[in-house]
C-alpha cells in the first residue's frame, strides 16, 4: 500500500488535524510526488508549498482504506470510495483549492 505522510498518521491515513471516521483521503503533491494526509502536515514536514493537481489529473487521490487511487473529479463526485465504499469526508470539498488548480 502506499505510504500516506503525515503527523501521527494512523493505518487509514488520518492525521493529527483531521481524525473522524470519513477523513480517509489523501492527495499527492505534484511537487514531491508523495501522498499526505492534509495540508497542515504537508506544510509542517515539507520544506516545499504543496503542488496542485489539474482535477482531472489521474491518481491524485488515495482512499487510505483500501488504496483506491482516483483523480480529483472522480473523488468529488462521490460520497464514498469507487475500491471499497468506504464513505468520504463531505466538509473536505472546502478545501478544494488547496489541492487542484
Amino acid at each position: 500500500m502506499t505510504v500516506i505522510r503525515g503527523v501521527d498518521v494512523d493505518e487509514q491515513g488520518r492525521c493529527a488535524h483531521w481524525r473522524t471516521g470519513r477523513d480517509v483521503v489523501a492527495n499527492r503533491c505534484e511537487t514531491c510526488g508523495r501522498f499526505w494526509a492534509c495540508h497542515e502536515c504537508h506544510r509542517a514536514l515539507a520544506d516545499h508549498p504543496f503542488g496542485r493537481a489539474d482535477p482531472a489529473a489521474p491518481a491524485t487521490v488515495l482512499c487510505g482504506a483500501c488504496g483506491h487511487l482516483s483523480s480529483y473529479e472522480d473523488y468529488s463526485a462521490a460520497p464514498v470510495c469507487a475500491g471499497c465504499g468506504h464513505p468520504f469526508n463531505p466538509r473536505c470539498a472546502l478545501h478544494r483549492g488547496l489541492y487542484v488548480t
